[in-house]
């Protein structure tokens, strides 16, 4: 939907400041009421308990020397760790002002958490002002008078709104020159510089834009009472959030990874449901058959309980913001709605955000009961995406390309399930540090197509950019079988190569197996093909005429051994979180090589 600013300032309703209730005693009614209720018992003592935690720290200032630990070493774990605490802080006593508000010492702990906030050097992350103006060491004393211009990135913006909704929430008993502070920082460090500079997150299309647009909207709604200054700022967000739209495909699949469908998508919610309020609903960004279909990507991609399909920079598991899901299904009524037991708890978010903490309990509702995710089978046409649940068997594989966001080299990589265990296995993201962005990016083991279920040629791995592609050739879906062909010859830069076809069948009668075939033509004969797949470190056995993985379920490997040699290694990375992480890289080279071949695997569960 494109408005302009005049549109804009004429829908505006500048006499609702309360964007989240109606009055200050709707809120204050609410609030009391939640302490009573069952159903929202263990997500107030997630709270309660954290407070109580906090209450005996002391509230720990930002060093320098782990400010510059990024900028020295390229490590960024050391500050993020303290910096994330710090909001945690915020978020939680908060929290407690609005649960227990006759407790001062709530109030006290919040007004020092803010105080210490708008005394940071920099709201961003040290990882994101690499050669930017805060870094920067010369002065220029003849131009110290001018704007030197902040740097907005996803976390000074998340801090803009978080701190602008809890001004509007505890207006009432902060301390005037706190509110001062909060107003003064907002606009010094978000509202200012946006009005005067360009960011390249405005033009981008994945999570950047919707999280630092949709929070500076947010917090403009909630702060800026001049109207046209409030109606050009929410024009130029809204110009961002268009992009943010585009980069995704017509299927609405999220090619980034479910957690960046949950934070991206989810700041594009909070958004436009302030925006919506504001404008007495004549903006209202959820009218479009596109953000539809990005709302429906959840309960595609979640395969079993917490699994997920977790290809790109996506963790294996996780956890449902039950807040946002149940806002979405009252406004698209096919949406899941998932069982409370997958919900996230308040501390589980290590960046400790206020946007969906604050509405995983708004926008939590008692009366919707979750289920068991459906068995289905979705094909994300344009994505390339083939997701399939059947009775706890699951299989989901892609084509794509490989320049897509948070990419990895993945054309034709797949995986296998059985009853939430699975067999053969995406690596998911790695821990984020200076080079995982760099060019050295696809040397990381869970980046690179040596970390991925697809064959190795030459000794040639897949390649990094947009023209490296797969071509689906042919799709059926029927009620017992499913079947994807694709052709990855272009996703290597293997010059011989004229084709390599590869073919799923996924065969859902009883229990389930999947048939791949490998098919091979070349101009001249290769030097060597190895077929490499990725599976947990599970127990491996031998029979004749294949190999068993066995863990609490069991996955037999058919394949000739007359032709393939099959090699094992076991291999570690460090995952998202820091931790090492062990798998196999199961290694069946072809034997006899020639102009067309031909390789055939049998995927059964026993």
């Amino acid at each position: 939907m494109t408005v302009s600013a005049e549109q804009i300032s004429s829908f505006i309703d500048t006499t609702k400041t309360l964007l989240l209730f109606s009055s200050k005693e709707e809120q204050y009614q609410w609030f009391k009421s939640i302490k009573s209720k069952q159903s929202f018992q263990s997500l107030v003592d997630e709270i309660k308990v954290e407070a109580e935690m906090l209450g005996k720290e002391p509230l720990r200032e930002l060093s320098f020397f782990n400010f510059t630990r990024f900028r020295d070493t390229g490590s960024r774990l050391e500050y993020e760790k303290h910096y994330f605490n710090k909001r945690k802080r915020l978020n939680t006593f908060a929290f407690m002002c609005l649960l227990e508000p006759d407790q001062s010492k709530y109030l006290k702990e919040l007004h020092e958490v803010i105080w210490s906030i708008c005394n940071e050097y920099s709201w961003c992350l040290p990882a994101h002002l690499k050669d930017r103006p805060e870094m920067v060491e010369e002065i220029d004393f003849l131009k110290l008078t001018e704007q030197q211009g902040y740097t907005i990135d996803l976390f000074s913006a998340e801090t803009a709104f978080a701190l602008s909704e809890i001004y509007r929430l505890t207006e009432d008993v902060l301390d005037p020159l706190i509110k001062k502070r909060i107003l003064q920082e907002v606009h010094n460090r978000i509202f200012t510089p946006f009005q005067h500079q360009s960011y390249f997150w405005e033009t981008s299309t994945h999570n950047w834009a919707a999280v630092c647009a949709g929070s500076i909207g947010a917090a403009a709604l909630h702060l800026i009472i001049d109207q046209q200054l409030l109606a050009d700022i929410l024009e130029r967000v809204m110009n961002t959030l268009h992009y943010y739209l585009k980069g995704f495909n017509d299927d609405g699949g999220c090619l980034e990874g479910y957690g960046y469908w949950q934070y991206g998508f989810g700041f594009y919610v909070y958004f436009a449901d302030l925006l919506k309020v504001k404008t007495a609903g004549n903006v209202d960004l959820f009218d479009h058959e596109k953000v539809h279909k990005i709302a429906l990507f959840q309960q595609k991609c979640f395969i079993h309980n917490k699994k997920v399909v977790n290809f790109s920079d996506s963790t294996e598991e996780a956890t449902v913001f039950l807040g946002l899901s149940h806002y979405l299904s009252g406004i698209y009524p096919e949406i899941e709605v998932p069982k409370n037991e997958l919900r996230a708890s308040y501390v589980e978010d290590h960046c400790s955000r206020w946007a969906p903490a604050i509405r995983n309990l708004l926008w939590f509702d008692e009366r919707k009961r979750g289920q068991e995710w459906q068995d289905a089978t979705y094909y994300l046409n344009d994505s390339q995406w083939l997701i399939s649940r059947n009775n706890g068997y699951v299989f989901a594989c892609k084509g794509g390309h490989n320049d897509e966001p948070h990419n990895h080299n993945d054309i034709g990589h797949f995986i296998l399930q059985s009853k939430g265990e699975t067999f053969l296995k995406d690596l998911g993201s790695g821990m984020y540090c200076e080079a995982y962005f760099s060019e050295k990016r696809y040397e990381f083991l869970c980046n690179g197509s040596q970390g991925h279920s697809v064959p190795i040629i030459n000794n040639q791995l897949q390649k990094d950019g947009p023209e490296y592609c797969a071509r689906i050739i042919d799709q059926l879906q029927q009620d017992e079988e499913h079947m994807l062909e694709m052709d990855l010859a272009k996703a290597y830069e293997v010059s011989e190569l004229n084709s390599l076809v590869r073919r799923f069948v996924w065969k859902k009668v009883n229990k389930p197996k999947l048939v791949l075939t490998d098919t091979y033509t070349f101009s001249s004969t290769p030097d060597s093909i190895v077929e490499r797949f990725i599976t947990p470190v599970l127990s491996l056995s031998y029979e004749s005429d294949g190999i068993v993985l066995s863990g609490e379920q069991r996955l037999k490997i058919s394949y000739d051994s007359s032709h393939l040699d099959l090699t094992v290694h076991e291999k570690d990375f460090l995952n998202h979180f820091g931790e090492k992480e062990t798998f196999y890289q199961l290694d069946f080279s072809v034997k006899e090589l020639s102009q067309l071949c031909r390789v055939e695997f049998e995927f059964s569960f026993l």
